[in-house]
């Protein structure tokens, strides 16, 4: 046999010890860093073993986006390979998106060779193995990853990948970062076993029974109990346990900056996103899953209010300012407290007519919400797309099933209002607040359930953030179509409402100046169609709205992805 189909190096052990932990893909952007990597994964080619499917991403921010989108559905953690420092700086936001989120991922990057007259295989050979060489690569991502480690020795490459996984699956879930120099991935080695299983992540954390009781007999005894949850429905198997506990307490629930669908919206007991007078009415609320439940500044509960935490992280040791008031945090897994609390709650004896008499005035509550929101979707008289409308028409065009991916930004409520989901994980938002994650998560959710029509919503703003050339070269490429609608207010309204909320009654406001407009817009569906073959349609006219939003879906159940472009009210006419 050719002895270069038998040698084993670093290079080699990294990639079989992703595939030991159960990692399938390897969403990548290669570089000079990584020559032993490429042989290794064409040897195992040429021998027939498995390792991990490189997908090629000509962006660096779209290997996190899609790694991202395919755990949100999957649970599973993937992989990332990017180039040194350059390519590691080119992950941008999504690291931030990933780390807030609290997505596990594996990231790799090479670093610039230690060794530059030929000392070692693997030294340094061109100019940009001296330009890419810094002092402390690793610092560029240390703000936003679990653990950050480098290979120093091919020896114990495994110990450092099962170590890595270790802790980027245990709660509170996140990103790791290793690195490797090329000599250290040339470096020859044994080959060595696998010893995965040994490195088991935390096991999930129930509530304490002190606490379990506390929650109950308060919510039992509270006149105005509300939850409020963001990302309980991680776990799909909690949304149900959460119905379950407020169908027998009759507690509302309010759904905050959700990320997940984390309570049926359709359900008498939901009771919006941000109901104010709930809040503030409120005797003891029960949080789960939330990072931001209220903002301080703006409403908050009143002073009387009890308030219980539960989170994986209840107290956010990853943000330097962070309080809220409460009469007891618990760190513990949502889905085996809301196991706890439902099965405490059987045991004790509820006040029936009270239950029944809440349970009926939140459900009217709910009917009487809706029927305002449903208020607001008319046919737009003054031919000018509303984004209520444009959301009534989505609605006509998905199925439960569709997961659909919100990142409308300043039109998110609208699309959390207008387009109620039913069914766990069928709609996902950005745990994080970098923009442009939903090009890359359409494509990871694509990857992890093709049966499935995926449905991406996106701002103008966040669609240009998304990179869509290269989203939609890799929707072609990897076969991954899915619909986008672009609520395409032609600006950047998130900056110009934060701007009004300081200065309702300023210059920038009576001047109509807010340095947020795009003037001169892009025909932003034909990128795709460039890019990707995609259909692209844009959209003005509300009489052909439903029309082209059928069109692109049915282009998409055919194999096609397709952008439809909907222009709604300009947000700033400013032309200086």
């Amino acid at each position: 046999m050719d002895a270069k189909l038998t040698q084993y190096n670093t290079a080699d052990a990294l990639l079989e010890a992703l595939q030991e932990t159960g990692i399938s893909y390897l969403f990548s952007n290669l570089g000079s860093d990584h020559p032993a990597i490429i042989e290794a994964l064409a040897k195992a080619k040429a021998n027939n073993i498995s390792l991990p499917e490189i997908i090629i991403c000509p962006h660096e921010y779209l290997t996190l986006s899609a790694a991202h989108g395919y755990y949100m559905v999957s649970g599973q953690a993937q992989g990332v390979f990017v180039h040194t420092d350059v390519g590691t700086q080119n992950l941008g936001g999504s690291l931030h998106n990933v780390n807030r989120s609290r997505v596990p991922v594996f990231i790799f990057s090479g670093e610039t060779p230690y060794t530059m007259n030929g000392e070692l295989r693997g030294s340094r050979i061109t100019p940009i193995n001296y330009l890419q060489n810094v002092y402390d690569q690793r610092g560029i991502i240390r703000n936003y990853v679990k653990w950050e480690g480098d290979i120093r020795t091919g020896l114990n490459t495994k110990q450092l990948v099962y170590r890595a996984m270790q802790l980027a699956n245990s709660d509170p879930k996140g990103p790791v970062y290793l690195t490797g120099a090329r000599e250290v991935l040339e470096e020859v080695v044994t080959q060595i076993p696998n010893e995965s299983m040994n490195w088991k992540p935390l096991e999930a954390m129930p509530l304490p029974e002190t606490g379990v009781k506390h929650i109950v007999n308060s919510l039992v005894e509270a006149n105005y109990p509300v939850i409020i949850t963001s990302y309980l429905g991680r776990n799909t198997e909690s949304v149900s346990l959460l119905t379950q506990f407020c169908e027998r307490l009759a507690i509302p629930v309010i759904e905050v900056n959700s990320s997940y669908l984390n309570f049926p919206g359709d359900h008498p007991l939901h009771l919006g996103f941000n109901e104010e007078t709930l809040l503030s009415k409120a005797d003891v609320i029960l949080i789960i899953d939330s990072d931001v439940p209220w903002i301080p500044a703006v409403n908050q509960p009143n002073k009387d209010c009890k308030v219980f935490h539960i989170d994986v992280d209840p107290i956010k040791t990853e943000i330097p300012l962070w309080h809220i008031p409460v009469e007891a945090l618990y760190q513990a897994d949502s889905y085996q407290a809301l196991l706890q609390l439902n099965e405490y709650a059987r045991t004790i004896d509820n006040n029936s007519s009270v239950i029944q008499s809440r349970y009926e005035e939140l459900s009217i509550k709910h009917n009487r919400q809706r029927k305002e929101w449903d208020e607001k979707e008319a046919y737009p008289s003054d031919g000018i797309i509303t984004p209520e409308w444009l959301t009534a028409c989505v609605r006509e065009v998905v199925d439960e099933d569709t997961v659909v991916l919100n990142e409308t930004i300043t039109n998110s409520m609208t699309v959390m209002r207008h387009l109620p989901r039913t069914k766990p994980a069928t709609m996902f938002g950005n745990g994080g607040t970098s923009l442009g994650w939903n090009g890359g998560a359409a494509i990871g959710v694509k990857l992890a359930q093709p049966e499935k029509n995926v449905v991406s919503l996106t701002g103008d703003g966040s669609y240009l953030f998304s990179v869509p050339s290269s989203v939609h070269w890799m929707s072609r490429r990897y076969n991954t179509p899915f619909l986008t609608v672009i609520y395409n207010n032609q600006g950047w309204n998130a900056t110009k409402n934060n701007l009004l909320r300081l200065y309702p009654d300023g210059i920038a406001n009576r001047d109509d100046r807010y340095w947020v407009n795009f003037d001169q817009p892009a025909d932003l569906a034909k990128i795709a169609q460039a890019a990707g073959g995609a259909f692209a349609a844009t959209v003005s006219d509300p009489a052909k709205l439903k029309e082209a939003l059928y069109q692109g879906m049915e282009e998409v159940k055919s194999g096609r992805s397709a952008v439809i472009d909907v222009k709604l009210q300009q947000i700033s006419h400013q032309n200086d």
